[in-house]
């Protein structure tokens, strides 16, 4: 089989069955006791994942950020992280230097560290990043679980990576936009605190955007989605960079966000609100995703950051 495309969702739809079942979450769920060792694992690519405007220490800052988002979106603590890494012949010692740095530092601030991996030689700068952690059995958080007249919520802002993208593309480097693109913050302490306030039956990250990660709930979950666009938490000065429709469009599709997405009980609302910040967006349906503006509903089509793998 040759000459064609497959998205990323579509192979590893494919993957799981030859594989016989694998769950659809953030993370995959280790026993361990009393708890659960989480591991998640994520490859990124020069070309297609960093921006040409990254740093190197940014480019090390992302590899790690990336990995612990999916470990708050189960609710759980970092234990640490396994980075590999293909570098390309080109690199010099200031580069690797620079971008374990990154490494290192996220590692760091999010009180966690790296605890060994590879380094290999390799064509394109490519890098492997493997996160563990641990949660309570009876606090983890999953995708599915949603139910119809739960409260769909989010955390932080939406649209900002995609505003500082196409700040960048257009040559406003002076755009605090850009930091959230390129320095990307996982929301370790609020997933945290979601799980122990025992309000959330759902969740995910946002990083490839809101309406992949709908669309990845909904699934998980076998239950719909309604968002009402006025609610939507605008990431500030997106709006005025591009205007509504495009600002809105970023917040569904572009990606990068890496906040978190999840349901709430709505008799538990006030529990999830002591526990961080969040915005109401919307509500849990039977079926279908919505977006619903001045009152009126319209299908929400899948749209979102997803590599397309060459066959």
């Amino acid at each position: 089989m040759s000459g064609g495309a497959i998205r990323e969702r579509d192979l590893i739809r494919r993957i799981s069955e030859i594989l016989g079942g694998v769950e659809n979450d953030d993370c995959a769920l280790i026993e361990a006791g009393e708890r659960y060792l989480v591991a998640t694992t994520d490859m990124l690519h020069r070309q297609t994942d960093f921006p040409e405007i990254m740093n190197p220490w940014q480019i090390g800052w992302m590899a790690v950020a990336v990995n612990l988002s999916d470990i708050a979106a189960m609710g759980a603590e970092p234990a640490g992280l396994l980075m590999a890494v293909g570098l390309p012949p080109e690199d010099d010692l200031y580069f690797i230097d620079e971008l374990f740095s990154g490494f290192r530092d996220c590692a760091a601030y999010y009180s966690t560290r790296i605890l060994g991996g590879d380094t290999d030689s390799h064509q394109e700068l490519t890098v492997t990043g493997t996160a563990l952690g641990w949660v309570e059995k009876d606090l983890v958080l999953r995708r599915s679980g949603a139910r119809p007249g739960d409260l769909l919520c989010t955390t932080g802002s939406l649209g900002g990576a995609g505003g500082g993208l196409y700040a960048w593309q257009q040559g406003g480097l002076d755009s605090p936009l850009i930091e959230k693109l390129l320095e990307p913050e996982p929301r370790l302490a609020e997933g945290r605190a979601l799980a122990k306030s025992g309000a959330v039956t759902a969740m995910m990250d946002n990083s490839d955007g809101l309406a992949l990660s709908l669309s990845d709930l909904s699934a998980a979950s076998r239950v719909g989605f309604v968002v009402y666009e006025e609610r939507l938490p605008l990431a500030e000065g997106l709006e005025e960079m591009v205007g509504r429709e495009r600002a809105v469009e970023m917040a569904y599709c572009a990606g990068g966000d890496f906040e978190l997405v999840f349901s709430v009980g709505r008799e538990k609302l006030e529990a999830a609100r002591q526990a961080c910040q969040l915005t109401v967006i919307g509500e849990v349906v039977k079926e279908g995703i919505w977006m619903e503006r001045d009152g009126e509903r319209g299908r929400l089509e899948a749209k979102g950051y997803e590599h397309m793998i060459g066959i």
